[in-house]
């Protein structure tokens, strides 16, 4: 599907942001095939499903699909909706294990997002749930069409982007969610789907809400 680059052509610990967070991209971390078999066993076995979202009080269904796994069976609130954690496939949890051991931190979730093409993205927003906690970490690992992702500094409006490979891992942490929104950009010129995983760490589990 896509070339994969040596994970030390890039400086794991170069900071992408300026100020107020950090932000490490660790580039490809898997071969090339083993990158194009993770998307097809991801594409094929996990059970999508629409995703919905309250926006300005219109209950919204998205064209791209999700899914969330977890240690238990959590419950996630995000975008006005709440959603329930399945078990972690074995798949999940190779993959999670790679991520924790590059990152040096453990997680106990996954939220999967499936972009069929590039006329699906993401608008900006923080993953600052309270479930999260403050200054959370969160490893993101995406397999498929290269994709842009920006940053934008709530206060100063400053911007970052980059391009996310094939089986490459991008890491939030520190004040990140708290002082920058992200985004992915649509792009009429990509016609191939994308799957990203964001492993996280839920502290409180939203169903006490329940």
């Amino acid at each position: 599907m896509h070339s994969a680059n040596s994970l030390f052509e890039y400086d794991t610990n170069a900071n992408l942001l300026t100020r107020d967070g950090e932000v490490n991209y660790y580039g490809c971390i898997l071969e090339s095939k083993e990158s194009d078999s993770y998307f097809d066993k991801l594409l094929t076995t996990i059970p999508w499903q629409h995703d919905e979202a309250v926006i300005y009080g219109k209950h919204i269904v998205t064209n791209r699909k999700v899914a969330w796994v977890g240690d238990t069976n959590y419950f996630y609130t995000y975008s006005g909706t709440t959603k329930q954690a399945t078990p972690w496939t074995p798949l999940l949890l190779k993959l999670k294990s790679k991520v924790e051991e590059l990152t040096k931190t453990s997680f106990n979730s996954c939220l999967l997002n499936l972009y069929h093409n590039g006329s699906e993205g993401m608008a900006w927003h923080s993953d600052d749930e309270q479930s999260l906690g403050k200054n959370t970490t969160i490893a993101s690992v995406s397999f498929g069409a290269h994709r842009k992702f920006a940053f934008k500094h709530k206060a100063t409006k400053e911007t970052r982007s980059i391009i996310l490979e094939h089986g490459s891992l991008l890491i939030m942490k520190g004040e990140t969610q708290t002082f920058w929104q992200h985004s992915l950009f649509k792009s009429l010129l990509v016609q191939e789907p994308r799957i990203n995983l964001t492993f996280r760490t839920i502290i409180k589990d939203d169903n006490s809400e329940h």
